[in-house]
């Protein structure tokens, strides 16, 4: 198991967000960070057309040269492989029904699910499983000058989200910013965004800010009212990037 939230401190307002450090034991942390990918396997938001000021390499948007960096490197494959596993995805719902919130979802079988299944039909009522579930992740930098995460609550798709700091210790100067803030609406007329349009920052009043620092992973469950941003970093002229890693666990 490379993630632990045996510290996990979790706030349940406005919607279910929390912290845990150390995220993982340090020489597999240290490994992972000095094995994160080349910039040079990025692709740039602004050429993708999308908002804000990040690089990213992922399954998703560039799938050819993340599967050969994953396929090339030891110690990111055998992440990749428990990433992908039901044994961490539904860890991570045990996990937080532990910390009182319960999304529903538990491991079945595939053989349970279709005797299910076929029970449904013989009764011909519809199905009343969820769906199961998978996981995805991506590499993600933002620019210490001016990199940047416009506020947003995440597309509906997803369920949980996972962001996991990829820092070596003294790496990353503080006074850039780069904390996660947890945010809501001044007007309460945008309270409710459950398929993730996108806001300022100025509409947005920050109540909390969980600070860029290394080994650690911030865990929070999508809602309609799941507010975050990262506002626009201060390192003007740095070349320092604030690197992370997202794991997203939404419906197969």
């Amino acid at each position: 198991m490379f993630l632990s939230f045996e510290n996990l401190e979790l706030r349940y307002e406005p919607f279910p967000i929390g912290i845990a450090k150390p995220a993982m034991d340090e020489a597999t942390y240290k490994e992972l960070v000095a094995n994160f990918p080349s910039m040079d396997l990025f692709d740039d938001y602004a050429y993708m057309g999308k908002p804000g000021n990040k690089f990213v390499l992922s399954e998703k948007e560039n799938p050819r040269v993340y599967n050969e960096f994953m396929k090339s490197n030891a110690i990111w494959r055998k992440f990749y492989e428990w990433v992908k596993s039901d044994a961490f995805v539904y860890g991570i719902m045990d996990m937080l029904r532990e910390h009182h919130i319960d999304l529903g979802y538990t491991y079945i079988s595939p053989s349970r699910r279709l005797t299910r299944r076929l029970k449904d039909l013989v009764k011909g009522r519809p199905s009343r499983q969820l769906p199961p579930l998978k996981s995805r992740f991506e590499f993600s930098a933002l620019p210490a000058d001016g990199g940047n995460l416009t506020p947003h609550t995440d597309a509906p798709t997803k369920i949980v989200t996972l962001i996991v700091s990829m820092a070596e210790e003294g790496e990353w100067n503080p006074a850039f910013g780069g904390g996660t803030d947890v945010n809501r609406p001044r007007d309460t007329r945008y309270m409710y965004n459950y398929y993730n349009e996108l806001a300022s920052f100025e509409d947005m009043e920050v109540l909390h800010t969980y600070p860029f620092q290394p080994n650690q992973v911030i865990v929070f469950v999508k809602t309609f009212n799941s507010w975050h941003s990262v506002r626009p970093m201060t390192g003007t002229g740095s070349k320092h990037l604030r690197k992370t890693l997202t794991i997203n666990i939404e419906p197969s």
